[in-house]
């Protein structure tokens, strides 16, 4: 590990000893997490002993599926989850690869348009049958109803969020809610805990659905945007380290070519 790595390690620490942290989440999806900072994020959080969460590329994304059993993945993200045939499309990709019996790994569906949520009553009973539960994402959530990001803690949107967590209380289904956490989203994400609410997320970091109470929770919010700073700080400095690793070679061979070049035709007369 180098020394960013080791300071993520220890903000990891930090966030779960201090602040109800309990887990690391990557996406395929939308983030594009690619395989050698999916293994870095893996030994981190192997070594903060927290579990690993993975937002796969679609419902049916069996290739995904399939990976998440090689790198042993804790909880499985479906995005884009809006109808009562999706759900079913992802319920058979994931028996198909880890067997209808799985105990080591959750699987979860992304709610995360106005679609999804008028077709829920339609989804749970498949639901309660076949996954675990429901993340909510809030951000894609309140663009999806045209309003601008920065209105994902309008009134509108928590009460979204407290319907789901209904339906979820009563359906015996875990609720997990992401999008832009933030101090300003302690207040509502208290009224959904107060319902029911299993974990909370930022991109990074996910957090128990207690930790909302406790009187440490903005300094766990800001613990865990530390972390996703340095994140993208050593991803940045480790591909631009790939990037110019040949550049010696490149200019000596740029050289060499310039020197074993014809000389230039003169122009006739």
């Amino acid at each position: 590990m180098n020394v960013t790595e080791r300071k993520m390690l220890e903000l990891l620490k930090k966030g779960r000893d201090q602040h109800g942290v309990v887990a690391v989440k990557a996406e395929f999806e939308a983030e594009g997490t690619r395989p050698d900072e999916f293994h870095r994020l893996l030994e981190l959080a192997q070594r903060a002993d927290l579990k690993v969460a993975l937002k796969i590329g679609g419902c049916e994304a069996v290739s995904d599926l399939f990976a998440t059993k090689v790198y042993g993945v804790d909880y499985v993200i479906a995005p884009m989850v809006e109808t009562r045939y999706a759900l079913s499309k992802f319920i058979d990709a994931k028996n198909k690869t880890h067997g209808p019996d799985e105990e080591r790994t959750e699987f979860l569906f992304n709610l995360e348009t106005e679609t999804t949520l008028r077709n829920l009553d339609d989804m749970l009973p498949l639901a309660k049958e076949g996954v675990d539960g429901i993340v909510f994402g809030r951000v894609d959530f309140t663009l999806s109803r045209g309003m601008p990001r920065g209105a994902i803690n309008d009134r509108s949107i928590t009460d979204a969020v407290l319907t789901v967590a209904r339906a979820c209380a009563d359906a015996g289904l875990e609720l997990v809610v992401g999008g832009s956490v933030s101090p300003d989203a302690i207040d509502p994400l208290k009224e959904v805990q107060a319902i029911r609410l299993d974990r909370f997320e930022t991109r990074k970091v996910i957090f128990e659905g207690d930790a909302v109470t406790r009187g440490s929770i903005r300094d766990g919010i800001a613990n865990a945007v530390d972390f996703e700073l340095l994140w993208l700080k050593n991803k940045r400095d480790y591909y631009q380290a790939i990037a110019q690793e040949d550049a010696p070679r490149i200019e000596m061979m740029e050289k060499r070519a310039a020197a074993g070049a014809p000389p230039p035709t003169a122009a006739a007369g």
